[in-house]
């Protein structure tokens, strides 16, 4: 016999800064809901995450609804247990209904509208919202398959620091955010490394003067809505920007890396007989990431002239990428010493327990801005779900906010009323 459930009007899965921007709503609206959390609040933040990462947005840009600014310094860049820890106070100063260490086995339709199975209890309900993330499960490709056993293969959620590493040459295969900056700090540690390029988003961290997102901020990039994208689906995939966030506001991209003695080869195709094999395209690539990158430093210019910004500074452009002539097609992972591969080549959703129609044939859920196909049935926290700003912390602000209005809109025509 199935065990007893406990109506609730929503409930909301996940207790990280998405989870808990829709709590503050929920409540600001008298909506009775419950969060549930597999693990601690900010769980992926505190045990999926490498020691040394810091948010690529600086603290100005982290604000949640009805707190302001996080840290002392406007300017800085939060580490991970700060970031937990603001979460976590967050979740305090709101009196967020948590219920943590509740995993959630299954999700499906109820003839009230939702049943929430866990392993602490089951929950029926009219509204669900969904705010897991994107980020549950480290994308590695088919090709780790072939890698030979002598070889360490760790990913982004599994890596901590180069301490945990051998003494041998390291293959970082990924130049997005997390690929430049492991293989950044794997290489300052000491380590021979390689890192394997495909698509990337090159971008400086200070333009004239001020940080690349107070420009994004300004020049509106960050505000574009999901009618003003050319390919949707194209910009809801697009790597993290090749931009690490330190005390010291450094730039970091594959000039940078090739200065510090980084070899870089293209994309990884396959493996084959211990011999890892790198498209020929590297050069393409790179010139692609140079001239997106110049468009919208020229977008910044443009704003920057219009509204006669006079506290920045002059227009800057970069050096092109120094492509190596020739690339490196092959490395033979035996002959060449690798001990360890990084895989930085991004995550996926993990949904495994959602029993509703709602997935494409990825398994990523169809949404129109948080809104699924399922009446009652929401995500949120998921990359560019609203506008541009919905990939990073702040961007909760406005999602919650316009997620809530329609989530309040179902509950009151299914007769539940604040």
């Amino acid at each position: 016999m199935a065990a007893p459930a406990t109506y609730i009007p929503v409930v909301i899965i996940g207790a990280g800064h998405a989870g808990l921007a829709m709590s503050f709503r929920l409540t600001e609206r008298s909506f009775d809901h419950v969060v549930l959390e597999r693990g601690e609040v900010a769980n992926s933040w505190r045990t999926e995450r490498w020691d040394s990462l810091r948010l690529l947005t600086p603290n100005w840009q982290n604000q949640l609804p009805g707190i302001g600014c996080p840290g002392e310094d406007p300017d800085g860049y939060m580490t991970m247990t700060e970031v937990a820890e603001f979460i976590t106070e967050y979740a305090s100063a709101i009196a967020a209904p948590v219920r943590v260490r509740t995993t959630v086995t299954r999700v499906g339709v109820h003839a009230r509208g939702y049943i929430v199975e866990t392993d602490r209890g089951n929950w029926t309900c009219d509204a669900l919202v969904i705010a897991s993330g994107g980020s549950n499960i480290a994308n590695v490709p088919a090709a780790s398959a072939e890698v030979p056993d002598s070889i360490t293969q760790l990913d982004a959620m599994t890596y901590r620091s180069p301490n945990d590493l051998d003494d041998r040459p390291v293959l970082v295969v990924g130049a997005s955010a997390t690929g430049v900056q492991l293989t950044d700090e794997i290489n300052r540690s000491g380590r021979s490394v390689t890192i394997s390029v495909g698509e990337h988003v090159r971008m400086p961290r200070s333009y004239r003067g001020r940080d690349v997102f107070w420009w994004m901020e300004q020049a509106g990039v960050l505000d574009e809505g999901l009618d003003q994208l050319d390919d949707l689906v194209r910009a809801r995939r697009v790597p993290s920007p090749q931009l690490i966030g330190t005390p010291e506001h450094r730039s970091i991209d594959l000039n940078a890396l090739a200065d510090q003695g980084v070899e870089i080869v293209g994309r990884l195709g396959r493996i084959t007989d211990g011999v890892a094999q790198f498209s020929g395209s590297l050069p393409n690539v790179c010139t692609m990431a140079d001239l997106k990158m110049n468009r919208l430093l020229q977008r910044f210019d443009d704003w920057a002239e219009s509204t006669g910004a006079s506290e920045v500074g002059p227009p800057e452009r970069f050096d092109p990428t120094k492509v190596p002539s020739p690339a490196r097609l092959e490395l033979d992972l035996a002959e060449d010493g690798i001990g360890t591969i990084v895989w930085a080549t991004g995550y996926r959703p993990d949904y495994s327990w959602l029993d509703i129609p709602v997935l494409d044939r990825k398994g990523r859920i169809r949404h129109d801005g948080g809104v699924t196909d399922a009446p009652g049935m929401y995500v949120t926290g998921l990359n560019v779900l609203r506008r541009r700003r919905s990939s990073f912390i702040g961007g909760a602000v406005r999602d919650s906010e316009e997620v809530s209005v329609h989530l309040g809109r179902h509950l009151e025509e299914a007769g539940v009323h604040a």
